[in-house]
């Protein structure tokens, strides 16, 4: 698992416009980011949401979300809920795996890899501040802000 201290892993991946993003584009501010399993589920739509609403509240600091969703889904959960935010497409489990986020997941019974719902405070230099492995969907705008604050 990643740690405070530790460099973020790179990223370059599409956003929900098609656009290739990277955390280099943020130099200079604080980056969240955050992974999700699945665009337009009941826990990733409240945790998008939250972050959403705190927009305002971050000063310079961006708030990203990742998830295996195409671009064309994430572009339509953006513009259902106004994100306003990147939203970028980890198709290929790259990045994910990259943060340890990839895991074996279990439920009703059947094995199957997908996201471990977490979040990663990310210092202007690149280095990591916080990361929240196994965040819940409400939880995350919250510690988000906490941190932002000390």
């Amino acid at each position: 698992m990643l740690k405070p201290g530790d460099k973020a892993p790179a990223i370059s991946l599409l956003d929900q416009h098609g656009n290739k993003r990277s955390l280099k584009e943020f130099s200079k501010r604080q980056v969240l980011l955050y992974f999700y399993p699945k665009a337009d589920t009941p826990g990733c739509t409240q945790q998008s949401c939250l972050l959403s609403e705190i927009r305002g509240k971050v000063g310079r600091a961006v708030i990203v979300g990742i998830s295996p969703d195409a671009p064309p889904k994430q572009l339509k959960f953006d513009a259902k809920y106004s994100l306003g935010f990147a939203l970028l497409a980890d198709e290929e489990h790259v990045v994910a795996k990259a943060y340890k986020v990839w895991k074996k997941k279990s439920m009703y019974g059947r094995e199957y890899m997908g996201i471990e719902r977490s979040a990663f405070l990310i210092d202007g230099h690149g280095n990591i501040v916080h990361a929240w492995y196994k965040v819940s969907p409400k939880d995350t705008a919250k510690v988000f802000l906490t941190a932002l604050s000390k």
